[in-house]
């Protein structure tokens, strides 16, 4: 009978997490081959002894090694158990056998569960940001892995990764929901929810808009020529501005959405939040201009609705910015924002803006006014200080 060799092994795959940790793994040897167990320890580089094949340097180097150790004498006992059941001893058995007794992997999981949900393709894209994200910060993840310690540490790395709080707490809340649906599908326990009592932290803001002189900046930038590629966005961005249009209304228009009548052209179309049907006379609202840029792009106008994914589109709104000279960080949603904003401060009623935006109970346009009543009193403060 030949003996199964055991050693630890660290980084087999020379690819560091997201953390810049690597993971620890067991080696099985057997007639000139090899079957890898994970021992789910992630450490730095520099915490690994190669010739020693041990943890070394690591504040719990000690109850490392003997984790180790244990993982080891784990997998030879399995190896034992087969010997007495009078099977032939292979990697092949011993890692059929491993994975019998392994936590399921939530990383496979949240995919498959991303992937078949009911829910709207603009979501989907959504939350496999965030699964993407996890999978770039560890590779692998067990059902037994998904601590409130791990939660932490994945929040932790976001934020050094530059990522607002509020971005943050989206990743967190597209975990939480996939972490929900593992527990109801029996892979975990109740009581290993990680996010039982966690309250995740959210930063209260208000609707971002641009100012009439900010937007004049944006309609009159000349683009460097190695930025080109910018100009579909920035209409594109212009075009909501002027219209209101949500990311996700925008990239469902089609040509046959844009009615051209006897006295006005009108854009219909119905509100994919909401499903609420609006009429959107563009060659009224800030002098034609939506209609100026549709006639721009009247040879290929399905090609002008098509935008790529809404976190590329803002970042690509950020470099938009920063070549302007505007301070002010501004995402594609704030298009809207600007639209029902400036509809105010011209003399639009709410109630008309209210139908323009598609929205179904006044109150939510009336959050612009308390807006525009805020910019008021903070001009009036200041010409009061002059």
């Amino acid at each position: 009978m030949r003996k199964i060799k055991y050693r630890a092994v660290f980084n087999r795959k020379k690819q560091l997490r997201g953390d810049g940790k690597g993971l620890v793994q067991i080696e099985a040897y057997l007639e000139r081959r090899r079957m890898y167990a994970t021992t789910h320890i992630y450490i730095d580089p520099s915490q690994w002894d190669v010739k020693r094949g041990v943890v070394c340097n690591h504040p719990n180097a000690e109850e490392l090694n003997w984790m180790l150790a244990e993982r080891m004498v784990e997998l030879e006992a399995m190896e034992i158990s087969l010997w007495k059941r009078g099977e032939k001893i292979s990697l092949h058995k011993l890692k059929e056998y491993v994975a019998r007794c392994a936590s399921p992997q939530f990383l496979p999981f949240m995919a498959r569960q991303i992937e078949k949900g009911r829910i709207r393709e603009s979501t989907r894209e959504n939350r496999y940001t965030t699964y993407f994200l996890l999978k770039e910060y560890c590779e692998e993840l067990t059902m037994d892995e998904l601590t409130p310690y791990f939660v932490s540490k994945f929040e932790s790395w976001m934020a050094t990764r530059g990522y607002h709080t509020n971005t943050i707490a989206k990743h967190l809340s597209h975990l939480r929901i996939y972490v929900n649906e593992a527990i109801s599908c029996g892979m975990m326990n109740e009581g290993d929810n990680p996010f039982h009592k966690r309250h995740i932290r959210h930063k209260p803001f208000g609707h971002t808009h641009l100012t009439p002189f900010e937007l004049e900046t944006l309609e009159r930038i000349t683009l460097p020529p190695k930025q080109q590629y910018l100009r579909h966005t920035l209409d594109a961005y212009l075009f909501c501005c002027y219209t209101g249009l949500r990311y996700s209304d925008f990239v469902r228009l089609n040509a046959a959405d844009i009615q051209y009548g006897v006295d006005h052209t009108w854009v219909n179309t119905e509100c994919l939040k909401t499903g609420a049907s609006i009429s959107l006379p563009i060659d009224l609202l800030f002098d034609g201009k939506a209609l100026a840029l549709l006639q721009r792009y009247a040879g290929g106008m399905d090609a002008f609705f098509r935008l790529p994914a809404n976190s590329t589109v803002d970042k690509r709104l950020q470099t938009i910015g920063r070549l302007a000279g505007l301070r002010k960080h501004f995402s594609f949603h704030s298009a809207r924002h600007t639209n029902a904003t400036l509809l105010l401060m011209q003399g639009v009623s709410v109630t008309t803006v209210q139908k323009l935006l598609g929205h179904k109970n006044v109150k939510t346009t009336m959050n612009y006014c308390e807006v525009i009543n805020q910019t008021i009193i903070k001009e009036l403060k200041k010409s009061n200080k002059r």
